[in-house]
């Protein structure tokens, strides 16, 4: 807190103040100056200065919240309250916390919070895997824009096609960063999230269900419409899910009929089906259109039970963490590669024909 801070609250008191439970108000006999640890009341505007600086945490907040913050109704103003939690904690609880540090998780994200001398709160934002780690031993970063960059591929020098899977890189920092700096680097790495988050908190987030959705395709994606249900839900279950996307479902298949399928445990919904699950859709619409055929293979129990582990690893993006020395895992390469030359064929697996009219 400082001077400035204290003759911008007296001056506001004039229309009356509240916040955080920081309430003062011009009465008949004077001010009325009150915090939860005491109420001072028929204040004149010098006792009112006196009162406002013996609450130095109470004013340092509210001139941080209405005169740096600004926007009460923003997205940006809820969000940064949200990441010290600020409806929740009393203001002498948050500031014990900010004097250290106070973190919470956006995502993959790990943002912490400080407090300057001025009140004004700094923010450090890493990938939650490096919260432990040096700013010595991370890439620094100051420009909002460089979120792009850092969102584009993962640890492996793979493209990210879905900004929002749980694939961010890790190895980099924003030291320190403003309110303003932070929601916008939030925002580059996670689009639309902030936005959406505070629209679901104020009841007005706008769902756009998968039928609605599939209507709106055109050319080769207007096949989407030809989804079962019980197909959406495999789909769902592939790519909507907390493995494969942190954002939490909203949509299901109509309005009326609810997908049987986890929706997320993360903070920030998803309002519509994305242009990534309409793909996969369009992929998964052709894939049902094959008629079932019955094959039938020569496998041990354990073959068996190898292919089942094959599938599951792929489909849980397990395979690179799997070493070549652990032979008791069945997705191992050394126990494919063996399952293959073992069982394998001119024909495929078991020397099936996939099409045997074929090989008449």
């Amino acid at each position: 807190m400082n001077d400035a801070q204290v003759e911008a609250l007296v001056e506001a008191a004039e229309e009356g103040v509240e916040i955080d439970g920081l309430r003062i108000a011009q009465e008949r006999s004077g001010y009325r100056f009150e915090t939860p640890e005491r109420t001072h009341e028929g204040l004149s505007g010098s006792e009112l200065r006196t009162a406002a600086e013996e609450s130095p945490w109470f004013v340092s907040n509210w001139h941080y919240w209405t005169h740096v913050v600004g926007g009460p109704e923003s997205a940006r103003h809820e969000y940064l309250r949200w990441v010290e939690g600020a409806d929740d904690h009393a203001v002498p609880e948050r500031y014990e916390a900010l004097s250290t540090g106070l973190t919470r998780e956006w995502g993959q994200l790990s943002i912490t919070a400080t407090l300057a001398d001025d009140g004004v709160r700094r923010y450090d934002l890493r990938h939650v895997a490096d919260g432990d780690r040096a700013e010595e031993d991370l890439e620094t970063h100051v420009d909002p824009l460089d979120a792009r960059r850092i969102a584009t591929y993962d640890d492996d020098g793979r493209y990210r096609p879905l900004s929002t899977a749980p694939t961010l890189r890790t190895g980099w920092v924003y030291p320190d960063l403003d309110g303003r700096a932070l929601v916008e680097t939030v925002e580059f790495l996670y689009p639309a999230t902030v936005e959406n988050w505070n629209r679901e908190r104020r009841g007005e987030l706008d769902i756009t269900h998968f039928r609605e959705t599939a209507e709106r395709q055109t050319g080769i994606y207007s096949i989407v419409e030809g989804l079962s249900v019980e197909e959406l839900e495999a789909a769902a279950e592939a790519c909507c899910v907390d493995s494969q996307c942190l954002k939490r479902r909203m949509w299901d298949e109509d309005e009326e009929t609810p997908l049987d399928v986890p929706r997320g445990e993360e903070a920030f919904p998803c309002r519509e089906p994305c242009s990534l699950l309409v793909t996969a859709a369009r992929k998964f619409v052709t894939l049902g259109r094959e008629e079932t055929r019955s094959y039938e293979f020569e496998l041990t129990p354990t073959e068996k039970e190898q292919i089942e582990g094959i599938i599951d690893a792929v489909a849980d993006g397990r395979v690179g963490e799997i070493r070549e020395a652990d032979l008791n895992d069945g997705a191992n390469r050394y126990r494919a590669r063996y399952l293959r030359a073992l069982r394998g064929g001119e024909h495929g697996l078991s020397n099936t024909p996939t099409y045997p009219e074929d090989h008449d």
